[in-house]
């Protein structure tokens, strides 16, 4: 049987949800019904990890980049016009803002019939100028016309779009993000030690990149607010980002060095949960963020700003607690209140835990994906 070129595009390759789920996704792959390909940005944290994957074509451009800019936008629109042409490529799926327009466009200009985008929170929000976020909804609008499936990873991205004329109904599915649970090999002591971390401290991490969004400064202040009744308590962050500087500017200012660790990017998230007692996230607005969905797999209390698919994910008092977006005393009373309660703290891991396990598995998140395809092509792919 002929192989099926499928061309995927993302805009960077990024430590992000987005760029972990396609990895994922392609891993998974019946290498021997498809071939696929990979095009994005020449740089970004997991540009070896794409690489390493068995008979994938990884393609780097020079233009495509996330900041919107005019020229270089038009070079990266021809770039992938033409790799696609040359590759005879016969699916593209699209993730991420940047890349689901660009791609979107140059496959239709290709003359591709079956194109698919995955929305990981749309590239308009409410906290942009009205008149960049009308500008993104019109392009949103524009792509969809040409769009097989729109998949979203949670109803509240299908409902945004739909409220903003983004294509039909009939259009969407809802695809569940998938997390693979991996327990730390070492013990909690060990890495508290790496990190310099005292055995009886307990610990709140924040697990993000360092961006307006994900509002990295109000964990700042959350941890001030903390600081004040828990001396035991030592803060993680891990990611890095734009914001780093006023992250550390911030740190300083509060006197904080000696209870925030700032990690960078990290791979060995397992260990870093296996030290957390609390996952604390503070996002002015999400799609469904994998570290909340990692940390509940992993038995640890979430309590997370109220924002898109979260809500969709933790039952607020149940399997983690909910709070407004920006309101960090209500966050620390929820913190607090876990920090104080031992048992309530580890019986509300535990119910988080069976129910990500239950419902969010990478096999069936790449399964319904590979099914999408198989329905462009004829027939449908074996269940294992």
């Amino acid at each position: 049987m002929q192989k099926v070129n499928i061309l995927y595009l993302v805009t960077k390759l990024e430590l992000g949800g987005a760029q972990i789920q396609l990895l994922n996704i392609i891993r998974r792959l019946d290498k021997e019904r498809y071939r696929p390909f990979l095009f994005t940005a020449k740089e970004g944290f997991l540009i070896r990890e794409a690489s390493s994957i068995d008979r994938l074509t990884l393609a780097k451009s020079g233009y495509l980049d996330r900041p919107i800019n005019l020229w270089k936008d038009i070079l990266a629109l021809a770039e992938i016009r033409r790799f696609i042409k040359k590759n005879n490529i016969s699916i593209v799926h699209t993730h991420s803002s940047k890349a689901g327009i660009l791609g979107r466009l140059a496959a239709r200009l290709a003359g591709i019939n079956y194109i698919i985008h995955t929305v990981h929170g749309w590239s308009f929000n409410d906290y942009q100028l009205s008149l960049i976020r009308s500008l993104y909804i019109i392009l949103e609008r524009i792509a969809a016309r040409f769009t097989k499936k729109i998949i979203v990873v949670s109803y509240a991205d299908m409902r945004k779009g739909l409220n903003a004329g983004i294509g039909r109904k009939d259009q969407y599915i809802k695809i569940d993000y998938g997390t693979d649970y991996t327990k730390s090999s070492k013990s909690g002591a060990d890495i508290k030690q790496g990190l310099g971390i005292g055995a009886q401290d307990l610990v709140v991490t924040n697990i993000s990149c360092f961006k307006p969004q994900k509002a990295p400064l109000d964990f700042i202040r959350l941890a001030s607010l903390l600081s004040r009744d828990f001396p035991q308590l030592k803060f993680v962050m891990v990611g890095d980002g734009a914001l780093r500087p006023d992250i550390e500017d911030r740190i300083k200012r509060l006197h904080l060095e000696d209870r925030i660790i700032l990690t960078g990017w990290r791979r060995d998230i397992p260990d870093i949960l296996e030290i957390t007692d609390i996952l604390a996230l503070t996002s002015l607005w999400e799609g469904v963020p994998i570290a909340v969905l990692e940390a509940m797999a992993a038995s640890r209390a979430v309590v997370a700003t109220s924002t898109g698919g979260i809500e969709e994910i933790i039952d607020n008092g149940h399997t983690g607690f909910l709070i407004s977006a920006g309101d960090m005393p209500q966050m620390k009373e929820k913190v607090s209140l876990l920090l104080s309660q031992d048992e309530a703290r580890r019986s509300m891991g535990r119910k988080a835990r069976d129910f990500i396990r239950g419902n969010f598995t990478v096999e069936n998140m790449a399964w319904r994906n590979h099914r999408i395809y198989e329905d462009f092509i004829g027939s449908r792919p074996r269940h294992n």
